[in-house]
């Protein structure tokens, strides 16, 4: 049984940092899940702007990545990787306790907009430090995992448990919300950081740092410059970058009016939202699972391609539902494609990352891509409330109303990011661009201790 498990999580430093991740992802869902309903249905019910509220969050989330993003990277390929996830945590608890505290004021304590101000800043501060945490894990889990195998393993992996705890969150978070109160849902995410935290200090054991690589670096902003340098100058980075920023262009604005969506357009009531993020999570399973069957049989570039069409054409039927039953099993399709193309991704930009630069090289790709799904929720939101609930327009004989417009424009973006990958992704494998003066520009070294020897049995 523990060498079952062994193998299936790698090796013990790789489980103790997914352990930490599946209790952190599960708390911000929760946690997430519960501010969307929270301001829906009842800072901002039934007022005209309750979806600029809710894309609100989105929009704070994007100012958070755009200001730290770009800069998280500089720092994690100097600070040792794994205090800086404890750091991040200890600082994510805190603001979340804060709130929690907060929250036990009453309802009329504060005005709405000093409400929405305080969780618009709590966001904030969360997403800020995540941008450190984000990069610290990617490159711990690049020195902690070896081979591309396991490395594909570890990301389809991390895209199961994710999809996973999609499922008990939105489901969690609906109960405790309208049963006992917005405060547990708080209280349940700054326990998730606080179990993170013993997870992630457990492997300061077992991982071995070599600080002498930091010696003799350079300035800050020659650093970036460098990174920046380096990300233009791999054709496969830049591709799979506006590839994925076309993408989050198509999805962002599916995360901010999917609750709308489903009182509107499927006639259910806001108690049910929770069950979209559970179809969301099941189709996240099963594609993850799916994915290196589809990669190892088509190629990574045939399923990015490929991917983005199909989930495009499925969200537009996804669009035209208009009952719950069939909107789910709409929405579950929909996401199989979507989340078999990102799992391929991941293993593609490790590998095409030069290992000195992968914070800075991960802190280019994500803060953008963040950043163009939140601009789509930001512009999804706005439109939503400026444009009359009874909007109406017919194109070839298909009428639109004001959400499904939204989902449909999404689709259409998403078949371009498709037709775009399939001329512009490079043909071939992703390689690292090789580098100059590697001993003054790398970063921490971690060796662990538990790593598979070269005669361990390979996963097939």
């Amino acid at each position: 049984m523990a060498t079952a498990r062994r193998r299936f999580l790698i090796n013990r430093t790789y489980s103790r940092l997914w352990f930490g991740q599946a209790t952190s992802t599960l708390g911000d869902f929760v946690f997430s899940t519960t501010l969307v309903l929270w301001v829906a249905t009842d800072l901002a019910e039934g007022r005209s702007w309750a979806p600029a509220a809710v894309g609100g969050i989105q929009l704070s989330v994007g100012a958070a990545v755009l200001v730290f993003g770009p800069l998280a990277g500089v720092f994690v390929d100097r600070w040792d990787p794994l205090r800086t996830m404890l750091g991040t945590e200890v600082v994510r608890g805190g603001l979340v306790a804060l709130l929690t505290a907060v929250s036990l004021l009453p309802r009329d304590a504060l005005p709405v907009w000093a409400w929405l101000a305080l969780l618009y800043v709590v966001v904030f501060g969360l997403t800020a430090t995540g941008q450190f945490f984000a990069p610290a894990r990617f490159a711990t889990i690049r020195e902690t995992v070896p081979g591309e195998a396991d490395r594909a393993r570890a990301a389809g992996i991390a895209q199961a448990t994710a999809a996973t705890v999609t499922i008990a969150g939105p489901p969690l978070a609906a109960p405790l919300m309208f049963g006992i109160g917005f405060q547990w849902a708080l209280v349940l995410n700054a326990v998730s950081y606080a179990v993170s935290y013993a997870a992630i200090r457990s492997v300061r054991h077992e991982v071995v740092v070599d600080r002498a690589a930091r010696a003799a670096r350079p300035g800050l902003r020659a650093e970036f410059a460098a990174g920046l340098k380096v990300f233009a100058g791999s054709p496969f980075l830049v591709a799979l970058l506006a590839i994925a920023v076309i993408g989050q262009l198509g999805v962002g604005a599916v995360n901010t009016l999917n609750l709308f969506f489903l009182t509107g357009n499927l006639g259910s009531p806001a108690g049910l939202y929770g069950f979209l993020g559970a179809t969301l999570g099941i189709g996240g399973i099963v594609g993850a699972l799916c994915a290196g069957r589809v990669v190892q049989w088509i190629g990574a570039r045939t399923t990015t391609w490929v991917g983005l069409i199909i989930g495009g054409v499925l969200l537009f039927v996804y669009s035209r539902q208009t009952g719950f039953a069939f909107g789910v099993v709409a929405l579950f399709a929909t996401i199989l494609p979507i989340t078999i193309l990102n799992t391929a991704m991941s293993p593609l930009l490790l590998a095409a990352a030069p290992q000195e630069y992968t914070g800075r090289v991960f802190a280019v790709f994500y803060p953008v891509t963040r950043l163009a799904s939140v601009v789509a929720a930001t512009a999804a939101g706005w439109f939503a409330s400026v444009v009359p609930v009874d909007f109406s327009a017919s194109v070839a004989g298909v009428r639109f109303g004001q959400i499904d417009t939204v989902f449909a424009v999404s689709a259409v973006l998403l078949v371009l990011a498709g037709l775009y990958a399939r001329v512009r992704l490079p043909h071939g494998e992703p390689a690292a661009m090789p580098t100059a003066n590697r001993s003054a520009t790398a970063g921490s070294s971690l060796r662990e201790r538990d790593q598979p020897s070269p005669d361990r049995e390979q996963p097939r």
